[in-house]
């Protein structure tokens, strides 16, 4: 592939990927995380002014790829459709990308070795035979929760409005540390995340528990706390989707959403991203809605009002503008490829992300150049940015990912512990009649819900946990009346029902299912799986928790705070509205949990000859104590024989302490005492 832009390789980049004159090396080991970044290059003026006006518009291009691996032919029909050629390494080079974008669907994340292989062979193709060529930013919307392209064995995490539950920063550095450090070990050097969308709108179809909360200064604060943790471990982190998302009713992958909100309002939805550009994150990537407060005529992505006016003037960004996926059909549907792209440099994007048809954006683009519509010191612009991003990464200088180290560097048992504990954390009680929570170990459930909350992974864990569980479960959102009527049916025979709810609040049968259980007079506990508003439709449950997700990490706080294993201490990110939207049912910050006690020790008694023997338990209110698996009331008990063992557990809708002991033993003598 010809390319003219040849000056700005550094000697240590070089040096990574040749072994000798004109010899490229197809995978080096290098260190996964660089810890400092190499400064600007003086050599990008030269680069730039050796680009022809393709590879200009190529590095502004980043779009997926077909196939596992560079020279994958596997799914060259679709590389075909899309680009003409067969394989992801001529995508690369056919249009010289400045990026690729990973998703699962496009066969590019079966694992993180196979990951690890494919951005190196993509690499490879970038910079050529000779090395000289331009390393790519290798991208994937890696969110953590519900938007998470790589499953395990990389970490798998609750997601971010469950970060938002557990409202610690400490934790969401981490998690940025998570998401940072394993995409690095891939070969990503972009993660487009976090989503710094306040959820304001429960209707809103497409951020929901994507999004941290709706409270601006909470998703600031554990935003900025994500983007260093992520940028940390160079890479770079990508703030979206400006100007906020969060308040529609339309998904931009379907529609062309409108918000009508005034300034003031919109300035609440500005304020994380002013905090992560206070705190240097290195990418912006646009929303495709329309802002009327700003611009409304044009959607964020093709606003320059918005991109120029407001996120570069006004906020003060310096970094790159990235647009949202240009195959959405806000986008897509709207205009043609060709104007899209120009429109979209116009009002101030970087990157064209995704579009459907690179052939006719890169015609575009050319058309608007030679027109003088658009000149090429735009261009210039644009790339400079790009070139001094990927030389501030360590893009240039370490381009390779390190096949040696990807298992021990991803889904490390640190990393998982850290999961596990953002769940323990997140998992949030907001109704607990008659203290039905936490259940009684060894108590009878029946375990149900919704196909679309995945119950069956719960059903296995609240075994684990000392419940004998009764399991029935059917696919699809809406439970059917054949299925409501088992449900109902083996509801008398166990002690309570645990009921996993999915977006209830537009599910009408899911709602006449927990009405028809609670008639059986067995408590039900509605453990709400996505969406945190389904409590406002169920209003005959005796107890409500929200996981904010139906990935087994997220089930595992929700259970372990059934059995009284974790005590919720997850609040509410968001504030829940009444059923018909007439003011909140709870505020943001809400969410309950148990009572705590704490036993104090039972004392034993034992002096020469046994009637003067005996053992003493202490009334303390939360506790109940036992003597072979009999409760015992507080008080002396004389004449005991033998060893006496006495355990305590808590009373109904208590839990212990941390580190509380639980259980005391003496065996007493029969006569004198022992010397």
């Amino acid at each position: 592939m010809h390319r003219k832009g040849t000056t700005l390789m550094t000697a240590a980049a070089t040096a990574l990927l040749m072994t000798g004159a004109g010899t490229a090396v197809a995978a080096v080991p290098t260190s996964t995380v660089m810890t400092t970044a190499v400064s600007a290059s003086p050599d990008i003026d030269a680069t730039i002014a050796g680009m022809t006006l393709d590879e200009k518009i190529g590095q502004m291009t980043w779009t997926h790829v077909y196939g596992s691996s560079a020279d994958d032919t596997s799914m060259a029909a679709s590389n075909q459709e899309r680009y003409g050629v067969n394989t992801p390494a001529e995508v690369v080079e056919k249009y010289n990308l400045g990026g690729v974008l990973y998703f699962a669907w496009s066969g590019n994340t079966a694992n993180p070795g196979q990951v690890a292989g494919l951005s190196n062979g993509l690499q490879q193709a970038a910079v050529g035979a000779d090395g000289k060529g331009i390393p790519l930013a290798v991208t994937i919307d890696q969110e953590g929760g519900l938007v998470a392209r790589i499953g395990p064995p990389a970490t798998v995490l609750p997601g971010n409005m469950a970060l938002g539950a557990t409202g610690d920063e400490d934790l969401a550095r981490e998690q940025g540390e998570i998401l940072g450090s394993e995409m690095r070990a891939m070969g990503i050097n972009v993660d487009f995340a976090p989503v710094l969308d306040l959820n304001s709108n429960p209707d809103n179809p497409v951020i929901g528990i994507r999004s941290m909360g709706e409270d601006p200064a909470l998703v600031s604060k554990l935003g900025v706390a994500q983007i260093n943790g992520m940028q940390a471990h160079n890479v770079g982190a990508a703030a979206k989707h400006f100007p906020g998302h969060g308040d529609t009713s339309v998904d931009s992958h379907y529609g062309l959403p409108t918000v009508t909100y005034d300034r003031e309002t919109l300035n609440k939805h500005l304020q994380p991203f002013k905090a992560a550009i206070d705190a240097g994150v290195d990418m912006v990537m646009t929303a495709h809605i329309i802002v009327e407060a700003i611009d409304p005529d044009m959607p964020g992505t093709l606003s320059h009002k918005v991109l120029t006016g407001l996120l570069r003037d006004e906020l003060g960004f310096k970094g790159l503008v990235t647009t949202d996926a240009l195959d959405m059909a806000a986008m897509a549907a709207e205009w043609p490829q060709e104007e899209i792209a120009v429109k979209a440099i116009q009002a101030g994007s970087d990157i064209l992300l995704n579009s459907p048809d690179v052939d006719a954006s890169f015609a575009g683009v050319r058309a608007a150049v030679e027109s003088g519509e658009i000149t090429e010191a735009r261009l210039d612009e644009s790339v400079r940015r790009i070139l001094e991003w990927k030389v501030k990464r360590g893009v240039f200088a370490q381009p390779m990912a390190d096949p040696g180290t990807v298992d021990t560097l991803v889904g490390t048992a640190e990393n998982l512990a850290t999961a596990n504990l953002i769940s323990d954390r997140a998992v949030t009680l907001i109704r607990n009649e008659n203290r039905v929570l936490p259940l009684k170990s060894g108590s009878s459930v029946l375990m149900v819900g919704s196909g679309s909350a995945w119950p069956e992974l719960a059903g296995p864990m609240l075994k684990k946990q000392g419940f004998t569980v009764t399991e029935d479960y059917e696919n699809g959102a809406s439970p059917s009346a054949a299925y409501r009527a088992r449900a109902v049916a083996a509801a008398g025979g166990v002690d309570a029902v645990v009921f996993a709810s999915y977006n209830a609040t537009s599910n009408a049968a899911q709602q006449q299912m927990v009405v028809e259980l609670a008639a059986t007079g067995t408590p039900v506990i509605v453990l709400a799986t996505r969406n945190p508003y389904d409590i406002n439709v169920f209003p005959g449950a005796d107890a409500v928790l929200n996981s904010y997700g139906v990935k087994e990490v997220n089930f595992h706080g929700a259970v372990r705070a059934i059995s009284g294993a974790v005590n919720p201490g997850g609040k509410l990110p968001v504030n829940v509205p009444e059923a018909d939207g007439d003011g909140v049912l709870l505020p943001l910050g809400f969410g309950l949990s148990y009572d705590t006690a704490t036993p104090a020790a039972v004392t034993f008694t034992d002096r020469p000859g046994k009637g003067q023997d005996a053992y003493t338990i202490p009334a303390v209110p939360g506790v109940a104590y036992f003597v072979d698996g009999k409760e015992v009331a507080a008080g002396s008990y004389r004449k005991p024989a033998g060893t006496v063992t006495v355990t305590a557990a808590p009373a109904k809708g208590y839990v212990f302490t941390n580190g509380a002991v639980t259980e005391w033993s003496h065996t007493f003598t029969t006569g004198l005492p022992n010397p």
